[in-house]
């Protein structure tokens, strides 16, 4: 209470205190009340205790409680808080993973499927429109009318077939590698299920244009294409890996001239066989469509890079295994 009176008296001494223009009213009542309190703590106290106050006397914080800001000035900050943020938000914004999925039966799509039957025709009736010679002149021309007429005599029948068979085998691929797309979109990471589905030749120009050295823009492209046709080539050999396993068992039955265990060697060769073309397949691929990115256009080097590696790769292993380990694959 001695405070309060200390404060009272003041007043009473400076009249001209209360003509003294204030912020507002909160601010003159929230001093008096603080500074009230605090002399009057101070002064219930001992003078020996009052050490534990800090010089003789409580440290009081003021509060101007009666400042405040214009509209005007709130608007501004607000509008400078979001364009700071969304500043940073485009500058430090996470990745996106777009993930776009082919139709699962896209091989059965006319144009696609024109494509396969053209290519599998042509790849088994071209070589029969090669021109054949008779290199021997010391035959008579009865046997060379009798050739003529026999070479007259083409299999057309065997070619059908066969391109047939290829188109089965390249469409159970495509659909087979859409389904592998569907099980890594749903059982992997985001991240890796991007990496697996990405658009190889895109990719290669995108990295085109961030001007890395050549060796690194090879390593770059070759691990980039090796993710992206690694979906390809498991699907071409579970395919392959399918034929072989019906191929087993319809043997089996039909065939008793070699007992089990033979047979399940023979099997086991020809998976092996099949898993080592898939993988210099798929080394080989990435490697062509590096060296391809590089020395052409990086779109059109990396397609065609990437498909001579896959028709060249199991060539090259088959030769190296027959020459160098004695081994036909």
């Amino acid at each position: 209470m001695a405070g309060i009176a200390i404060l009272l008296d003041l007043l009473k001494k400076n009249p001209s205190f209360n003509g003294q223009t204030l912020h507002s009213y909160g601010i003159f009542s929230a001093k008096l009340a603080t500074t009230a309190a605090a002399a009057s703590v101070a002064a219930s106290y001992p003078f020996a205790s009052r050490a534990f106050f800090g010089n003789g006397a409580a440290q009081v914080a003021f509060c101007d409680a009666g400042t405040g800001f214009s509209e005007d000035y709130i608007s501004t900050i607000q509008s400078e808080s979001i364009i700071n943020l969304q500043y940073d938000s485009l500058k430090h914004s996470t990745k996106q993973y777009n993930l776009e999925l082919k139709p699962l039966f896209s091989a059965f799509m006319w144009r696609n499927l024109a494509l396969t039957s053209l290519r599998s025709f042509l790849l088994f009736y071209l070589p029969l429109v090669e021109p054949r010679t008779n290199m021997d002149d010391d035959d008579d021309d009865e046997d060379f009318l009798k050739d003529a007429e026999e070479d007259r005599r083409v299999d057309l029948v065997t070619p059908f077939k066969k391109s047939v068979k290829q188109i089965g085998r390249e469409t159970a691929v495509v659909t087979t590698r859409r389904v592998l797309e569907r099980l890594a979109v749903h059982y992997v990471s985001q991240r890796m299920a991007w990496k697996l589905l990405k658009d190889v030749p895109k990719s290669a120009a995108r990295k085109a244009q961030r001007g890395m050295p050549s060796m690194i823009y090879f390593c770059s492209v070759t691990k980039t294409t090796c993710r992206g046709h690694f979906l390809g080539v498991l699907a071409s050999w579970f395919v392959q890996v399918g034929i072989d396993i019906w191929r087993f068992f319809k043997s089996k039955q039909d065939d008793d001239t070699l007992d089990g265990s033979e047979k399940m060697k023979l099997l086991g060769r020809k998976i092996s066989i099949v898993t080592v073309r898939c993988s210099a397949s798929l080394v080989f691929a990435s490697i062509g469509a590096g060296i391809g990115a590089m020395m052409f256009r990086p779109t059109t080097g990396q397609w065609i890079g990437c498909a001579i590696g896959d028709v060249a790769g199991p060539v090259i292993v088959a030769f190296c295994f027959d020459k160098v380990l004695h081994m036909e694959l």
